[in-house]
């Protein structure tokens, strides 16, 4: 059946992760909801995110530091926060605007809204994946960030500290302790922070593939378009895609880094958005190597176990949606591994990948709803959508059907479109 018209209640326009998992949610509130993506779900950035259910990030992406980086981020191709020379001039406006989220009030006040919705974040990660059946694609085992040099130990603690104060369970484990649980790691680990509220997916392209199988049986209708433009009428919304018109009473934008125009088109509102270019290196042969995902301080990547091997992840290139990407930054994710491990990893078979993750520069999304309640919003979650598609899905469902947000939920003051 071909929806046309305004017989769909909602369309969303995005198949990741936050997009289906909010079409879901819709459909079982008894709406009648299509999803439109130029690309099948979950090929975008969930396709390739890092897997860790990263409950303990409420800090912003960046802090003041960055400005003593920037001659290394625009000099070294491999560098693990990089940005491209030859567009620096279009993100100047954007990193400024990052560094002048940094004064004191707006630090506390992105730190309260990202501590809001990943607080909340596993109990809805909880209920969707019991409500589909599935709970055994995530894995509460916790997480570790581990350091290697003595001059690292102050960093930890410090860090440890900023924790506690914002609530976040950690817990710091010496070297003995960590190789413990992790032997195959190397004697050179000193210590770390282990965080028990958090965990991973054991393989988040099949998350995805779980929630379309559960949304189409709530009969959610999938459409594979490219959305050129759209426009607000009085009857609702209508989409403008390469196979012509479709109309839908309301809509969802949950498209990711590619929000920002459609956004603009149907509220008039121009968004901030970047895109933090990531990457990974899939490693077939590495099974049984680590318990839970472990991050390294010193070498800023992000090792996690999945069904498929051992994901590799964590590198950021700020180089637009147009750029080709560079796969030279992913197999340096291996190299970055040797010295991890009693016995490096084995690369052969290894696949490189990259996906563009959603960024503003206060480091919060955007989850609102505007235009007389014909258009939601949910993008711009940067390298947390995964962790926080489960609470956004939940908040749009709340938003679809009343103005508040009712207790229990976080507050969306933080997130709404209104404070760029």
């Amino acid at each position: 059946m071909t929806v046309a018209g305004n017989q769909a209640d909602f369309v969303v326009v995005g198949a990741g992760i936050i997009g289906v998992a909010c079409a879901l949610q819709l459909a079982r509130q008894g709406r009648h909801v299509v999803v439109i993506d130029q690309q099948d779900p979950g090929m975008g950035a969930s396709y390739g995110n890092a897997g860790h259910l990263a409950t303990e990030q409420v800090f912003p992406i960046a802090d003041l530091s960055i400005l003593k980086r920037l001659p290394a981020m625009l000099m070294d191709p491999m560098g693990p926060l990089r940005v491209d020379w030859k567009y620096l001039p279009r993100a100047l406006p954007w990193f400024i605007r990052l560094l002048l989220n940094l004064r004191p009030t707006h630090y506390l006040r992105t730190v309260a809204g990202l501590r809001a919705l990943n607080e909340a974040s596993l109990g809805a990660w909880q209920r969707l994946l019991q409500a589909i059946e599935r709970p055994d694609l995530l894995r509460e085992d916790g997480s570790l960030l581990v350091f290697e040099r003595a001059d690292s130990r102050q960093a930890i603690d410090a860090l440890q500290q900023r924790m506690k104060q914002q609530g976040v369970p950690v817990d710091a484990w010496s070297g003995d302790a960590i190789r413990t649980v992790a032997p195959q790691l190397s004697d050179a680990i000193q210590g770390g922070l282990f965080f028990p509220g958090t965990g991973h997916f054991i393989d988040p392209y099949q998350v995805v593939g779980a929630l379309v199988a559960a949304a189409k049986a709530s009969g959610v209708q999938f459409l594979k378009r490219q959305v050129l433009d759209g426009r607000v009428e009085a009857r609702g919304v209508e989409l403008i895609t390469d196979q012509g018109p479709f109309a839908a009473r309301r809509l969802l934008i949950a498209c990711g880094a590619h929000s920002a125009k459609l956004t603009t088109a149907l509220t008039g509102k121009k968004v901030p958005l970047d895109t933090e270019r990531g990457y990974h290196l899939m490693l077939p042969h590495e099974h049984g190597r680590l318990p839970f995902a472990v991050t390294s301080l010193e070498r800023k990547f992000i090792m996690t176990p999945m069904t498929q091997g051992l994901r590799l992840a964590g590198t950021v290139e700020f180089a637009g949606l147009d750029c080709p990407p560079n796969m030279a930054r992913a197999w340096q994710l291996h190299r970055l591994s040797q010295g991890l491990f009693r016995q490096d990893l084995n690369a052969a078979d290894a696949t490189a990948w990259m996906g563009f993750r959603p960024s503003l520069p206060d480091s919060l999304p955007i989850i609102d709803r505007v235009v007389e309640g014909k258009v939601l919003l949910a993008f711009g979650h940067q390298h947390l959508g995964l962790t926080q598609a489960a609470i956004t899905a939940e908040l749009i469902a709340q938003l679809a059907s009343v103005e508040s947000v009712p207790s229990g939920l976080p507050a969306l003051g933080a997130y709404r479109l209104g404070r760029f």
